[in-house]
This record gives C-alpha cells, sequence and structure tokens, in this order.
C-alpha cells in the first residue's frame, strides 16, 4: 500500500465511517501530506505499513522549528488518528506514534467582543449599499445564532423556520440543529430577502442558499472573514478578531445573563459539555455570583 492509496482510503473512511466534513476532513489529510512531503524531500522511500517510530519522531522534530506547540500537537494528533485507521483495517500492528507525546498546551481561552462593540461593528456598515443590508443581516446572524462560518453560508431559505422562532441549522458531519432565532434577527433577514436578494440574478443550484455575492452565488467562508476584518479596522477595534468571535460572544453573553450551559452547548452544537465549558472560564464574575446566590453557605 503506497501514501497515495492510503491517503485516499482514509479520506473516504472519514467521510463514511467518522461522518466528518469537509473541511475537518481535510484537515487531517493535510497533516498527512506534511509527512509525505517529508519523506519525499528526505529521499526515504517507507511505506505507511512500515514506517517506524524514529522515522515519525524525526519529521515531528522538523517540523517543531517552523510551527507553534498548538499546531504541533494537532498534527501529532491527525497522525495518530492515520495510524489507529490503519490498525483498525489490520494493515498495521502498532501505531508509531503511541510514545511521542504532544507538547504542553494551555487551554486557549476564546476571544470575545463585548455588547457595545457588536454595535459599533454593525453600525459601521454601510446600509446604502446592497452588500451593506445583506452584511448586516450576516453579522446578526453570527452573534444573534452562534453559528460557525461553515453553518453561515450553508443556510438556505428553507431552514428558515420563522413561524416557529427557530432556524435549522446543518453543522460538522452534517448534523442538524434548531437554534432559536430572536424578532430583530428575523427583521433584518426579513430586509435582505425582500429587499435585496429579489433583484440579485440567481445562479442555477443557489436559489435556496440565504446569503449570496453579486453574482448570485454562495459566499465563501473568506468573504466573511474580509466584512469582518475590514469592520474592524473602519471602527479602530484594537482587537484580533473574525467571524468565529461572533459565536464566542454569543455563548459568553448568554453565560453572563444567566443561561443554562446545556442550553447552550444545544444551540451551539457542541457534541461534548466539556467544549462548552470553556466559556465558564472566560467570565469569572458570573461564576462568583452563582456561588454567592446558590450555596448553602453564602451567608456570613
Amino acid at each position: 500500500m503506497n501514501w497515495k492509496q492510503a491517503l485516499n482510503d482514509y479520506t473516504i473512511y472519514l467521510k463514511l465511517e467518522r461522518g466528518l466534513s469537509k473541511n475537518s476532513i481535510q484537515s487531517y489529510t493535510r497533516d498527512i501530506e506534511k509527512l509525505m512531503a517529508f519523506l519525499e524531500s528526505h529521499n526515504i522511500k517507507v511505506e505507511p505499513i512500515q514506517i517506524d517510530k524514529g522515522t515519525v519522531q524525526q519529521f515531528i522534530y522538523e517540523i517543531a522549528k517552523v510551527v507553534n506547540p498548538r499546531s504541533q500537537a494537532r498534527i501529532i494528533s491527525g497522525l495518530k488518528s492515520f495510524f489507529n485507521y490503519l490498525i483498525f483495517e489490520d494493515y498495521r500492528k502498532d501505531n508509531p506514534l503511541d510514545l511521542i507525546e504532544s507538547p504542553k498546551i494551555g487551554r486557549k481561552l476564546p476571544d470575545t467582543l463585548s455588547e457595545n462593540e457588536i454595535d459599533k461593528l454593525i453600525q459601521a456598515i454601510n446600509l446604502r449599499t446592497p452588500e451593506g443590508e445583506r452584511n448586516r443581516a450576516i453579522l446578526e446572524t453570527l452573534y444573534g445564532c452562534g453559528l460557525r462560518v461553515s453553518e453561515l453560508i450553508g443556510l438556505k431559505i428553507s431552514d428558515l423556520f420563522f413561524d416557529e422562532d427557530f432556524i435549522k441549522v446543518t453543522g460538522k458531519g452534517d448534523k442538524q440543529r434548531f437554534v432559536p432565532i430572536s424578532p430583530v434577527n428575523k427583521k433584518y433577514i426579513s430586509i435582505y430577502r425582500n429587499e435585496i436578494r429579489v433583484h440579485l440574478n440567481i445562479q442555477e443550484g443557489f436559489q435556496d442558499i440565504l446569503f449570496l455575492n453579486r453574482r448570485g452565488k454562495q459566499l465563501t467562508r473568506a468573504m466573511i472573514f474580509t466584512i469582518v476584518k475590514n469592520l474592524a479596522v473602519t471602527v479602530g477595534l484594537q482587537k484580533s478578531i473574525s467571524p468565529h468571535t461572533f459565536r464566542h460572544s454569543f455563548a459568553t453573553h448568554l453565560l453572563e445573563n444567566g443561561a443554562d450551559l446545556r442550553a447552550i452547548q444545544q444551540m451551539l452544537g457542541h457534541e461534548s459539555i466539556t467544549t462548552t465549558e470553556i466559556y465558564m472560564h472566560v467570565d469569572r464574575t458570573h461564576l462568583a455570583e452563582v456561588m454567592n446566590k446558590f450555596h448553602p453557605r453564602k451567608g456570613d
């Protein structure tokens, strides 16, 4: 079995067996491609079922010189998954990364925006352009529903259940969930749909996609990043933000205002509550308030 064949089979496994999204699959396969490039550049001719710990360790040492510890840990994790797949398929008996430790990294707390900062960003949108109305609806949806970028650009008109105050979101691994939507969010989506989107020359295959570019096609992830970055520059925001920052802010503000962690988990589409618990560390004031309100020894 050569590397190309193994990588192709692994990709099919990630898609069909694991049910991973396109972006997740690309991330996993990119780690394998880095190892393949290393072997080629060092003229090391060894197949995936034969490669040993020493060769993999040499690759890890090399990669550690050019990537940060967090990226290094992710690459090691991706390679472990690949070799575990080979063991699962009976191509190998062992995983050459079993004794290779990932670098110790602290858990990175997500950056968030205050309500005032979010208001400033939205107010900075130029509503005199057709794209302005669309961009306002986009930011309101990112913040109002806590969506990932991939979920936002894939949102369909048929996913909008405004009478029931919900939208249907397709998340990682094509898993679907219903997320509540506020009257204000519905208002700006409706303005965009009824006053801007109806005048677009919508291309074949994109009739049901909610947010479109000027050519009537689906927006890209990069375009959403550009919209957010440009607004941050416009208002002089001294933070490095991305579309994901609105998702973090959505979760943090819900928690600050007393929302249940399990409810936040469901709305974010986190498979594990552990992932959602990171927001417990963002606002320590909220934790103190919970302690003072609910603990039986809160008195003197």
